[in-house]
């Protein structure tokens, strides 16, 4: 029998360089440094976390079940990747069934190819977008651009994006860097036909922006939309949004094609059951969603005349084939990891370079695209682009374990990049300390460093290779004396020998309290003992009085002097309180009688 080599496994492909919005052009510490900067932007965003932080901790804390919740959500989704093809499967047949087609895309050059077709089929040469993070990924809008066909942003956040010519800062609200006097400068310039007295009041901007959308919402043959959820069960598709234009996108077009990442898949039509509750309190702070549309394929004389949906990879499975970074694939872009991560607040979205910025960015983005796909690649730095405080995985609805991943990619970048000056730094030290002698030596070089040190006995800064560390942080300058040169002194010697007796005398001070507390305890056990004893004996003199008088009660008032009256003997002194009680109802009856 002749057998044929196939080959060996390789690992899936990872978001194609250079196509979509992920990565950027500068690594990450270079971005913030120059966001910084910016003061606007980061008096915008502290106002704005901390206005939807506080309204998150508001609605959570109403829910005695909340955090069963999120175990539910980590539970339904650590489910759904184990057997992602065989949901994705019965997804695909759901929706056939349903009259709607299913495309399937290997990366976001695919995608994109898939859109731009469906789009020129219907012969249009415009197209309505509900807000989606997948289309912002691939890049959808710039290549539908490159197309000649237009793409209409009806988020009002995603509108100011768009018309500003900027780029999102914030999963939730991308427009979160720009405050009111900004959006109306933009609206005034932007805008065909606005009124120029438009004030920044928000009920007037939002005015301006629906007079504007109106029309394409009426006229635009073909909408694009994302999709927070998909039902495998059914073929069920889901979008929740606040403002209602997606309601809009959804229902009046005649084409609707939907681009849906392959992990937003769930089990079964009950899973929402859990979800319709962790994404709107983490999200926005609200208890329920103001819009929320399902759909199933295709219905006659209702909503689009016809339904594509696109099934995206683009590095999903890669992430998918690491069992640690899979967990990145939990997420249900809620957020709330970007309303808590200090970084963030102070750098801002753009710094990271991607679609996903904050702290579930820095893990999910080198998960699609990788971290080494060019020289110097920029998405190697996003890991480090945390402080580590575990901030995001307290407010993360379905428990990713941000922190533990950051830390993963680190070492996964720590072994891709080889022999580094770092790891050659490393590898010294380590030598170093395995030669005490050595080490003694270094210690005592390591005192010149004093000499480059300010007055405040700092070093400020270090040179190459060192210079990284100190760009953001200050070096203590080396003690005088090592720790070992001070401990051999007279003087230290003198020390540890005031600090031997210090100890000595202090447990034999503790020794002295410790028995004079037992003996004062076993004394007043003693006494305790006796009290007790003394009550008892004077107890049963008193006991025989109370007899005697119920007694003579008795006989005076009319008993029957042949009853048998209650034994009064010392035996009987300590009755019971239900003998006290028989006591006083043969009275009772006495007195009746």
């Amino acid at each position: 029998m002749s057998t044929t080599f196939l080959g060996l496994p390789s690992a899936p492909p990872r978001a194609p360089y250079g196509v979509g919005n992920l990565r950027g052009d500068k690594k990450f510490p270079k971005a913030a440094h120059t966001e910084l900067q910016n003061t606007q932007l980061r008096g915008n965003l502290h106002k704005a976390t901390h206005t939807i932080r506080a309204k998150r901790l508001a609605v959570t804390a109403e829910l005695p079940d909340w955090e069963h919740l999120r175990d539910a959500g980590s539970a339904i989704k650590s489910d759904t990747l184990n057997r992602l093809p065989e949901l994705l499967g019965q997804l695909e047949e759901r929706v056939t069934a349903r009259g709607g087609t299913v495309h399937w895309a290997r990366d976001a050059v695919e995608a994109n190819e898939i859109v731009t077709r469906l789009v020129r089929a219907k012969g249009s040469e415009e197209v309505i977008k509900v807000k989606s993070m997948a289309t912002q990924e691939i890049g959808l809008n710039e290549h539908l651009e490159a197309q000649g066909i237009t793409a209409h942003e009806t988020d009002l956040a995603e509108l100011i994006v768009q018309l500003a010519h900027d780029k999102p800062s914030h999963i939730l609200v991308p427009a979160i860097h720009r405050n009111r006097e900004e959006i109306r400068e933009i609206f005034l310039k932007e805008i065909p036909g606005v009124d120029p007295e438009l004030t920044s009041v928000p009920a007037e901007l939002a005015a301006a922006a629906r007079a504007y959308l109106r029309e394409k919402f009426m006229t635009t043959k073909v909408a694009v939309s994302g999709a927070n959820f998909g039902i495998a069960e059914t073929g069920t598709l889901a979008v929740v949004e606040s403002e209602g234009n997606g309601r809009m996108c959804l229902t009046l077009p005649e084409t609707l094609i939907t681009v849906m990442g392959i992990e937003k898949v769930l089990p079964s039509h009950q899973d929402l059951e859990v979800f319709f509750q962790l994404l709107p309190r983490s999200s926005t702070g609200e208890r329920m969603n103001p819009y929320t549309s399902l759909w199933t394929g295709v219905t006659e004389g209702d909503g689009p005349r016809e339904f594509h949906l696109v099934l995206l990879d683009n590095g999903r499975t890669a992430a998918l084939a690491d069992k640690i970074g899979r967990e990145a694939l939990h997420c249900i872009r809620c957020s709330a990891c970007l309303n808590v991560c200090p970084v963030y607040e102070r750098a801002g979205g753009h710094a990271y370079g991607s679609t996903y910025p904050g702290p579930i960015g820095a893990v999910l983005t080198p998960q699609l695209a990788g971290m080494d796909a060019a020289k110097d690649d920029p998405n190697a730095s996003l890991p480090y682009a945390s402080s580590l405080c575990g901030a995001c995985f307290d407010a993360c609805p379905v428990k990713i374990d941000i922190p533990s991943l950051l830390v993963e990619l680190r070492h996964q970048k720590i072994e891709q990049a080889g022999t580094t000056a770092e790891s050659l730094a490393m590898k010294a030290a380590a030598a170093v300390m395995a030669r005490p002698a050595l080490y003694t030596s270094a210690q005592r070089a390591a005192g010149l460093g004093r000499l480059v040190a300010g007055r405040d006995e700092k070093i400020k800064h270090l040179p190459a290779p060192f210079d990284g560390w100190s760009d953001s942080r200050d070096t203590p300058a080396p003690p005088r004396r090592s720790f070992r040169r001070w401990l051999d002194s007279a003087e230290g010697r003198e020390a540890l020998r005031a600090a031997k007796a210090e100890g000595e005398a202090s447990r034999a001070e503790a020794e002295r309290t410790g028995t004079q507390a037992e003996r004062s305890g076993t004394e007043a056990e003693r006494s305790g003992t006796e009290a007790e004893r003394s009550g008892t004996h004077a107890k049963r003199p008193g006991t025989q009085a109370d007899a005697s008088s119920a007694q003579a009660d008795d006989s005076c008032a009319g008993a029957d002097p042949s009853r048998t009256q209650p034994d009064a003997s010392p035996a009987h002194a300590e009755a019971p309180a239900d003998t006290a009680a028989e006591i006083r109802d043969d009275q009772d009856k006495g007195e009746k009688a």
